[in-house]
């Protein structure tokens, strides 16, 4: 068993016409889970700005986009330029329209230990991943805001920048940073009727991934390391986003959706083999309860036994005003006394005091008077 199937390519989440009118600018949109995305927002009559920095990306995003009928325009843009940002947003407002939707997807990441990490490396990929959701969220912000107008964006996390992970240092702390920038513009910005969302995806194999990134492609689904015991498809976190920029999501705002069957829930450094509950519990019966009984020599009372081992820690360290629990110095017997202030010498507490008001230390039984 796994999680059912989701239904098939090109149905959809929402009603039809659902965006009609509407633009959608989607950072990193021509490859991979923003393309995905791109498309499902498409379907639903939205209008697409493809952004990216490379040429071949912009030409397979836009490509994609008329492969199901939507108007788009693809812009060429790094957000790690808040010049280049507002220049693209210009472009987008003269060909399409103002954005009313922002998709927050590009990223950059390279598992590589941290120790052989360069700092250019670290900060390039904090730059695109942390400074460029910023800079983006600012300047779609900035406009909606001089029109009085709402809006919503949808910044994209990970689950390894709450549990971690070997080799993504970077990409974790740029991550763990949108989650909590998501939360700090959603109360900021739901004054003026901005939501600012986050999704987490889990595993969404695409052949857009490189080798290093993924053991899985479109069409293996079935993976028994996920609680789900399937891979998503790229569709699947496509709806997701519809709706959390939907106005059936008008009431949702600071919140980061995981979208993964449960897999960071369990997420560990060596990922082994899932074995549902039931199977294990079922293959392996479960121990008889053995209750130790007590010997004859433990039957004792607790007051004796205490009293006993006390007296044998007396015997080991002898000192010449001690006396062992139980005897006072006057030579009458007393009961175990109860605790009270705490001994000076060994931070403990004194056992009490004897028939003449002598103290002794449980650690040293040092007898003060």
């Amino acid at each position: 068993m796994a999680l059912p199937d989701p239904p098939p390519l090109g149905a959809k989440a929402l009603p039809d016409g659902c965006y009609a009118g509407q633009v959608v600018a989607v950072t990193g949109g021509g490859t991979g889970l923003g393309k995905g995305m791109a498309v499902e927002f498409a379907r639903l009559g939205a209008k697409i700005a493809v952004l990216s920095r490379k040429s071949e990306h912009l030409e397979a995003g836009l490509a994609a986009m008329h492969e199901v009928g939507a108007e788009a325009i693809a812009v060429a843009c790094d957000v790690r330029d808040p010049e280049a940002i507002a220049a693209a947003f210009d472009e987008i407002e003269d060909k399409l329209g103002p954005v009313d939707v922002l998709i927050n997807n590009a990223a950059g990441n390279f598992p590589a230990p941290a120790e052989e990490m360069t700092p250019n490396g670290f900060r390039t990929v904090v730059d695109i991943v942390l400074n460029g959701t910023y800079n983006c969220s600012r300047e779609f912000a900035v406009r909606r805001l001089a029109a009085n107008l709402p809006g919503a964006i949808l910044n994209i996390g990970a689950t390894y920048s709450w549990t971690g992970g070997p080799g993504t240092a970077h990409s974790a702390a740029a991550k763990a940073g949108v989650t909590n920038l998501t939360q700090s513009l959603a109360v900021e910005w739901a004054p003026d009727g901005i939501r600012v969302n986050c999704i987490a995806p889990g595993r969404f194999p695409h052949d857009d991934l490189p080798d290093h990134m993924t053991r899985h492609r479109v069409g293996d689904r079935g993976d028994n390391t996920i609680p789900g015991m399937r891979v998503g498809e790229v569709r699947e976190l496509g709806w997701a986003a519809t709706f959390l920029c939907s106005p059936y999501a008008s009431y949702i705002t600071g919140h980061t959706l995981v979208v993964d069957a449960a897999n960071w829930l369990r997420r560990s450094l060596v990922m082994p083999e899932f074995v549902p509950i039931r199977d294990s519990s079922a293959s392996v019966p479960a121990p008889a309860v053995q209750r130790r009984q007590p010997s004859p020599e433990r039957a004792e009372t607790r007051h004796e036994r205490y009293a006993a081992r006390a007296a044998r820690r007396y015997r080991r360290r002898p000192h010449a005003d001690a006396q062992p629990p139980g005897q006072a110095q006057c030579g009458k017997s007393s009961t175990v006394p109860r605790i009270s202030r705490p001994c000076p010498r060994h931070r403990r507490k004194w056992g009490g005091d004897c028939c003449t008001g002598h103290h002794w230390c449980r650690r040293a039984f040092l007898c003060r008077p």
